[in-house]
């Protein structure tokens, strides 16, 4: 096809941005994000190439749900996170709060895989974007985008588990660190894992700092809450000598901020599509 492969950025195993140097003498440069999220394939002194309509329309449907349930997941964890630090409204109100919160967060990180999943591909030879039929699953820890969505899913699952645990009366010091905030825990760095490969996604595998990116604020954003969360975390652990938690204080503004950031996020999210 006259074609050549010029550079390929990224980290690890992991393909981020590729360049080619196209016959008529254009450059061709495919990156993981902006064909996932937009559906665009950037050609230099020329216009963008684009995925089908079809395929478009599919990328801004699954990114409208992401961004929806992550904003409205993180607005009902800060008022829960609100209401636990502010007001005297009993434990299980704040766990029903957290807990539909919670599902908004699992419905957004199903989505955000379901897009990864079904994200253009790219064609070297054409240097285009093609379309492959829907598919709800597919295993491809391979790819970057695929594996950083995969572990943020799992990330909500395990703190669905955390959070139908907290429902649970009568239960002694240990059985409330190992039901409850283990699960937290575990959840917490599964995001964290999850937000530094969408860093490294945005990045190329390199520290940066692309102030008008709005991805890089996406992803910023996500990685500070997940840090947050996990501060929050931290704080949530009983003491085993006294039963209290180690600062109730900070679980309550941890999570509060930490939301917040993601609900934010969210929003921004919103206006990231095709």
């Amino acid at each position: 096809m006259g074609n050549s492969e010029e550079r390929a950025e990224g980290a690890g195993p992991f393909t981020t941005r590729l360049t080619w140097r196209l016959e008529a003498g254009d450059t061709a440069v495919w990156e993981s994000r902006a064909a996932r999220k937009r559906g665009t394939l950037a050609v230099r002194e020329s216009s963008p190439r684009r995925a089908g309509a079809a395929a478009l329309t599919r990328l801004r449907r699954l990114n409208g749900i992401a961004a929806g349930s992550f904003t409205f997941g993180g607005t009902l964890f800060v008022l829960g996170a609100a209401l636990a630090q502010f007001s005297a409204m009993s434990a299980t109100g704040t766990a029903t709060i957290y807990f539909a919160g919670g599902v908004f967060f699992t419905l957004g990180g199903y989505a955000s895989l379901v897009q990864a999943i079904n994200a253009p591909r790219r064609e070297s030879a054409a240097a285009s974007l093609t379309t492959h039929r829907f598919r709800w699953w597919s295993y491809e820890p391979g790819r970057i985008d695929w594996l950083s969505t995969f572990v943020l899913f799992a990330g909500t699952l395990v703190f669905g588990i955390n959070l139908l645990d907290s429902f649970l009366q009568g239960l002694t010091v240990q059985q409330m660190n190992r039901l409850v905030w283990a699960p937290d825990m575990v959840g917490c760095l599964l995001f964290l894992i999850s937000g530094q490969l969408a860093v490294v996604e945005v990045c190329h595998g390199r520290l940066c700092l692309e102030r008008r990116s709005l991805g890089w604020w996406i992803v910023a954003l996500n990685q500070l809450g997940s840090v947050l969360f996990m501060v929050a975390a931290l704080a949530a652990f009983t003491r085993p000598e006294t039963g209290s938690l180690v600062s109730v204080g900070i679980a309550n503004w941890g999570t509060l901020t930490g939301a917040l950031c993601f609900a934010v996020a969210g929003v921004l999210q919103a206006f990231e599509h095709p």
